[in-house]
């Protein structure tokens, strides 16, 4: 589940909200001792997650007498009804939970997560958190929890195609859609690369290595710059990728990122945008054995691709009555012990430096994932706005018009643009 419910803050611009509109509930109590209710989320297979967890806890219980960890592994689906509710019921609520990083300016915003700076910031570990997973938990200069895990994106391709039509990997962006196109030519039963116009997070890449973004800071809010020269750009790009010669409209236009990593797997495509958290599907996949991974192209040879990077955290709700507590726990799921146990059963990858390139040596798959963060990842706006923005689909709409011909790159960025405009300044 890493990535894909995830997102973080655009890179380089400070991350700012509306203020809190409630205020600490807790009645200023911090309990020493009691019960702590934790909200975990639940996965395709909770069982070796829950593992780790139960190490966790077992160890906090016997340093903390008198105190107990109820945890309980929630539906990803229902979370944003779930979370919202235990905001505004604080008898019911949980003392600390896990949420996606797209949710952080929206919690904030509503005043469910308290301000952890203080206590992160003294916290040893922290010094080896990724500055971009930092970022993720990271609200106008302001702590609001502890980075969980993070997911990122890189680009999956068959060997045995490859081979067999002597391709060379492609190390630019122009040479990645001729290579699909390529591959199309010379297999038409297969997609040359598999791509979606609902994939957003897969097609973000492409507008970055051409140097535009989603949106810039302005006045205390974000103003879409989606339309921007640079930004249409890579529009153009990954439309290109949309038609008989690679990825048919009619069948590729609603595809969304598991769709087109369906797609991989199925042995129906001969490349592919995935995360480290596709590893697994694709192993079980008709591909096993006959694939790679390398950092998705930028523009220029030797250039990585600015990658969306999604994950999760944890953050301790304002309301508790056991701060302290809450807050000692969050560090110990979120320590590196734990991340790295946590990669072990689930294959998330570390938001430590330090762990994640252990991690990579382990296991070298993770290689190409652990490139592409350290070459630089981006994000998006860190405005409660983005939920609504991604949630009434802005970005697939866009591509969509693009590539069924309705709307022209311009004309359906500077529709997109206003959409999101909207959006900003009815969130503050």
């Amino acid at each position: 589940m890493a990535a894909p419910i995830a997102a973080l803050v655009v890179a380089g611009l400070t991350a700012t909200a509306c203020a809190p509109e409630s205020s600490d509930n807790s009645g200023g109590k911090d309990e020493k001792s009691g019960t702590l209710r934790v909200w975990l989320f639940q996965e395709v297979d909770t069982a070796p997650k829950e593992k780790v967890v139960d190490g966790v806890v077992a160890a906090f219980e016997k340093a903390h007498k008198g105190t107990k960890v109820d945890v309980q592994y929630i539906p990803v689906e229902t979370r944003a009804e779930k979370i919202k509710a235990a905001f505004n019921d604080p008898k019911s609520a949980p003392d600390l939970i896990e949420y996606g990083n797209t949710d952080t300016a929206g919690y904030v915003k509503d005043g469910g997560l308290a301000d952890v700076t203080k206590e992160f910031t003294d916290w040893s570990e922290s010094k080896d958190t990724d500055p971009t997973a930092k970022q993720s938990v990271t609200v106008d200069g302001k702590i609001y929890g502890a980075p969980y895990f993070v997911g990122v994106r890189a680009l999956y391709y068959r060997t045995d195609v490859f081979e067999e039509l002597n391709l060379e990997v492609p190390k630019t962006q122009a040479e990645l859609i001729s290579t699909a196109k390529a591959i199309r030519q010379a297999k038409p039963e297969l997609y040359g690369l598999a791509v979606g116009g609902a994939y957003t997070y897969g097609a973000m890449p492409f507008i970055w290595s051409n140097g535009g973004e989603i949106a810039e800071g302005k006045g205390g809010s974000y103003a879409s710059t989606i339309d921007s020269t640079d930004a249409q750009k890579g529009i153009k790009a990954y439309t290109s990728l949309f038609g008989d010669d690679n990825c048919p409209a009619a069948k590729c236009a609603g595809m969304g990122g598991n769709d087109t990593v369906t797609a991989f797997a199925s042995g129906k495509a001969g490349m592919a945008i995935g995360g480290d958290f596709s590893h697994a599907a694709i192993e079980a996949g008709k591909v096993k054995g006959k694939y790679a991974v390398v950092p998705l192209p930028g523009v220029k040879s030797g250039e990585i691709a600015p990658a969306f990077a999604g994950g999760n955290n944890l953050g301790v709700l304002n309301s508790t009555s056991h701060r302290t507590l809450a807050v000692d726990l969050m560090e110990q799921l979120a320590s590196k012990k734990s991340q790295d146990a946590l990669f072990d059963a689930m294959g998330f990858l570390p938001t430590f430096t330090d762990v994640r390139q252990d991690v990579a040596k382990r296991e070298p798959f993770v290689g190409p994932f652990v490139k592409t963060l350290g070459a630089g990842a981006k994000f998006v706006p860190a405005s409660p706005a983005w939920s609504q923005i991604d949630a009434s689909l802005v970005l697939p709409t866009m591509f969509q018009e693009v590539v069924s011909g309705r709307k022209s790159v311009d004309a359906a960025s500077k529709d997109a643009a206003k959409k999101m405009n909207d959006a900003f300044s009815s969130a503050g």
